[in-house]
């Protein structure tokens, strides 16, 4: 699906009416676009404004860009500017984006309706509250009611940049097993894993990457990864690559020495035989509920089993009471964010899975030394296990089923680098 198709079908589910969208203006850090700007424009240049206009006789689709300035350009890099707007881009018309104030207006008089979603810039908020004051429309609507729900299902296009994002995320994770070993700092492995992105052609990391040895594993966004990893101790990896702003996003976790004792490998398994079983229930016709509630009965068993829970499964599950173990939900929407829009409840009930939807499937075992009637041995272990799912016509797909998972195949990768 092309920039203009996917215009063209936000157009035709409007009622009507403008939307507006916001690109940011270029902040301190490395520049990143509004993903729902990007998604309906392709433009990656920050100060931008996107006008769509289906009533419009001729400028059904209008960008507001910063103009040419050959000064500018050689500090800051090169601009399309008003005639790269519409050359490249496909705008029916372009202004400099200091005529905002003055053009704008005329596309909104007149309408009834005025589609946009309130972020982060309050000047840009405002400059669209004060239009509604002067123009009235009748209605205001966060475009996410539309776009979100577009961007829920992901076309052939979109799979093949997230397969590009799963596949440079496998090459970090296999760099990160072959590296690690005791007396290695976190921030170590974390180096090498956002070398591996950018040699491949990543953007850079999808999100903070989180690399945790020992208790730091069983902190959910432990980011510091400044700690020296200990012999016999588990390290937890949660990273991924973003490819042409689509994510991936995995969790491995691996011994440091290359080699789980008795007890990792218990707690391990058990967090493996969930993720499995999870990743039977993703497909056409179950549910987000039942995926985590099918996570949520292995992991108890499995806790039961070894002792770390006692009582009936179904009560312990009723009463949550793994929730000291596992705290978190099995998995989130992913695509052009790694936590990714698209509502996760319809008309009050989970979300029906259907083909096209891309999700995380994590589930995980947290013991810390706090951790009230746990033997000491289990002290200190995290575990996660997190792969990329497409749900497809008949079943599933693991976009990231590439990376060392079972016990065997990571302790045979490991044993050979």
């Amino acid at each position: 699906m092309t920039y203009s198709d996917r215009r063209k079908q936000f157009m035709e589910k409007m009622d009507g009416g403008v939307a507006i969208f916001r690109a940011p203006e270029m902040g301190e850090r490395k520049y990143l676009p509004n993903k729902d700007f990007y998604y309906l424009t392709g433009f990656d240049e920050p100060n931008a404004v996107c006008l769509l206009t289906p009533e419009h006789k001729e400028h059904k689709f209008v960008l507001f860009v910063r103009a040419k300035d050959e000064e500018r350009e050689r500090w800051t890099g090169r601009r399309a500017g008003v005639e790269g707007a519409k050359q490249r881009f496909g705008a029916d018309e372009a202004y400099p984006i200091d005529k905002l104030d003055e053009e704008l207006p005329k596309y909104l008089s007149g309408t009834d309706k005025i589609y946009y979603r309130m972020d982060s810039d309050e000047v840009f908020n405002q400059k669209v509250v004060n239009l509604i004051k002067r123009y009235r429309p009748h209605t205001l609507i966060d475009t996410g009611k539309i776009l979100h729900e577009m961007r829920l299902f992901k076309s052939r296009d979109e799979l093949n940049l997230m397969r590009k994002a799963a596949a440079i995320t496998e090459m970090a994770h296999r760099e990160a097993m072959k590296a690690v070993k005791p007396g290695m700092y976190e921030y170590e492995l974390e180096a090498l894993i956002g070398y591996t992105f950018r040699q491949n052609g990543a953007v850079g990391p999808a999100y903070p990457t989180i690399v945790g040895v020992g208790a730091n594993a069983t902190i959910l966004h432990y980011t510091t990864n400044n700690c020296q990893i200990q012999d016999n101790t588990l390290v937890l990896i949660d990273a991924a690559a973003e490819y042409q702003y689509y994510d991936a996003d995995v969790t491995r976790t691996i011994p440091a020495n290359g080699k789980f004792s008795d007890i990792q490998k218990s707690i391990y398994n058990i967090v493996l035989e969930a993720q499995l079983a999870a990743i039977e229930v993703v497909k056409p016709g179950n549910s987000l509920d039942d995926f985590h509630n099918k996570a949520v009965q292995v992991i108890t068993e499995g806790l039961v089993e070894l002792g770390l829970l006692c009582g009936e499964v179904d009560k312990l599950i009723e009463d949550e009471e793994y929730k000291k173990f596992y705290m978190h939900n099995t998995g989130h929407w992913l695509g052009m964010d790694s936590h990714d829009v698209g509502k996760r409840k319809v008309d009050g009930e989970a979300r029906i899975f259907e083909p096209g939807m891309v999700l995380t499937v994590e589930p995980g075992i947290y013991i810390s030394k706090d951790t009230e009637d746990v033997p000491p041995e289990y002290w200190d272990i995290g575990v996660r296990i997190e792969d990329d799912v497409l749900v497809t016509e008949n079943g599933n797909e693991v976009l990231t089923d590439g990376i060392p998972k079972t016990v065997e195949e990571i302790e045979s990768f490991m044993q050979e680098r």
